[in-house]
């Protein structure tokens, strides 16, 4: 469905070049951008400017392709620069190769009124208009790129209205969620991070009227990160300060708190930085969880991840992973045994101790700060979905850590330092419980990452997570070795998964 046109008014160069990094940042793979005006209206410009802003390069060489057709750039986003200026008939155009590059990536084609009726049908129209630095570009399109447009425009003026004008606006990471982060720089100020996360459940309902993230406890608008956030450094925890905020519409601009992360130059976990890693939780998990938090005139509630959460979580291995490694569906009856071996372990964690669970506490999420002190030299960030459950979660997810290989040793080692702390801030804690819980925890985020990480692939199109399925069936196989999860041990072995040596 087309969408409404634009029409946006560029007052000079620097506006047109904002545009470009704006729709840099809306840019997907499949779009085709064409790029029509007449000589001088800025067609070139425009094209360089997306480039470059892909590229994160405002230096980098991105020649006319006038006469050679075609200027190929493997970037993030890989893009096609195509000028149909010189074609001698629309047929030509197949031999450019726009299909193939359409297919993983972006094209932008100059004078597209050449071979109109051979572009993609879904195809974007850029018409600008006027000579000199100033311009008018008229923007139509399909309802879907519009709208991611639309989007982006409504981030910039977010980012206007909250004292970074004309701000440089790179792409920095998306995650397995619909959430987007863009590193933002202005002059005279630090650079900071924009989170934009749009309202939005995951998925349609599916068990009493709730999409899963009702169910599993994941947050839907960016209010609980910013409570949580607030909290954290109340607590003296390195948490991003957030400096504006549209609750509403779904922005944040937060501290950027580095680059480095706690990984070593061979990315392998850095033993030093999982040390301090493991002393903060320790701190946080002898700290009093918080129950509500207010935020603006919201109430944010910390959910319980309660027993609920965690059964929806581990269905993910029944409905994803092994319909995917068998290539059938799981029989009702192996399914069944399979949650009532969870339900017994589930009854277990009602006597567990409990925390703040931060719930992603692993190496993509902790920022090394090496010219802090103490526990502020670790950054913590990506904690919007925290609960209130089993403290030793978060151990897991240490030293469980999904994409990249923690030892036996090391995880063993990272245990033993916890368990000392614990005991350190309270003479009662129960080592043999928390090994019980820790066990238990493992085992579920290991079943349940499996079955993200295949759903990614198979739902979301994103096959980069497979990967690193069996670092985690690794780590399962280690979990299920405590006795109190024998019974669904045999059920995994049963099953043909777990039975990796540990």
């Amino acid at each position: 469905m087309q969408a409404e046109p634009l029409t946006i008014d560029l007052a000079d160069l620097a506006a047109t070049t904002r545009l470009a990094e704006d729709l840099a940042l809306a840019l997907r793979p499949g779009d085709c951008i064409c790029l029509s005006g007449d000589l001088g209206a800025g067609k070139s410009t425009f094209a360089r400017a997306v480039i470059r802003a892909i590229a994160d390069d405002m230096d980098l060489e991105a020649p006319s392709p006038t006469f050679t057709l075609v200027q190929s750039y493997a970037l993030r986003l890989p893009l096609a620069h195509i000028d149909l200026y010189r074609i001698g008939s629309p047929e030509e155009i197949e031999e450019l190769g726009l299909e193939d590059a359409l297919s993983g990536g972006s094209a932008l084609i100059e004078w597209p009124e050449r071979a109109l009726d051979a572009l993609p049908e879904t195809r974007v129209m850029m018409r600008f208009e006027g000579l000199g630095a100033a311009r008018t570009v008229k923007i139509s399109g399909p309802e879907e790129f519009v709208d991611r447009l639309n989007r982006s425009l409504d981030a910039r003026h977010f980012m206007d209205q909250a004292g970074y004008p004309a701000a440089v606006r790179r792409h920095l990471q998306g995650d397995a969620s619909s959430r987007t982060y863009e590193s933002v720089r202005a002059p005279d100020r630090d650079p900071v991070i924009l989170m934009d996360s749009p309202h939005r459940p995951d998925g349609a309902p599916i068990r009493d009227g709730l999409p899963y993230s009702r169910i599993a406890h994941l947050a839907e608008d960016v209010t609980p990160f910013v409570a949580i956030s607030g909290w954290l450094r109340e607590q003296g925890f390195a948490a991003p300060a957030v400096l504006a905020q549209d609750l509403e519409a779904g922005f944040l601009l937060v501290e950027h708190l580095g680059t480095a992360g706690v990984l070593d130059e061979r990315n392998a976990p850095d033993p030093l930085r999982y040390q301090i890693a493991i002393d903060c939780l320790a701190a946080l998990h002898a700290t009093e969880p918080p129950r509500t938090l207010q935020v603006e005139d919201r109430a944010h509630h910390v959910p319980a991840y309660d027993a609920r959460a965690m059964q929806i979580e581990v269905e993910l291995l029944t409905d994803w992973y092994l319909p995917w490694r068998r290539g059938s569906d799981v029989p009702a009856s192996e399914r069944q045994a399979y949650l009532d071996h969870w339900q017994a372990l589930f009854f277990k964690l009602e006597t567990a101790e409990n925390a703040l669970v931060l719930r992603d506490y692993h190496s993509p999420n902790l920022i090394w700060r090496d010219e802090r002190a103490g526990l502020d030299r670790l950054g913590l960030i990506d904690f919007q979905d925290a609960m209130i459950g089993p403290s030793a979660y978060d151990v897991a997810s240490l030293c469980q850590d999904a994409r990249v290989t923690v030892s036996n040793d090391l995880a063993t080692d990272l245990l033993a330092r916890y368990v000392a702390a614990r005991r350190g801030q309270d003479e009662n804690f129960d080592e043999t419980a928390f090994y019980e819980t820790y066990a238990i925890m493992a085992a579920q985020r290991a079943t349940k990452i499996l079955g993200i990480f295949v759903r990614l692939n198979q739902r979301d199109g994103k096959p980069g997570y497979l990967r690193h399925l069996p670092r985690l069936e690794t780590y399962l196989a280690r979990s299920l070795q405590h006795p109190a999860l024998h019974p669904l041990r045999s059920w995994f072995a049963k099953a043909g998964i777990g039975q990796i040596e540990s």
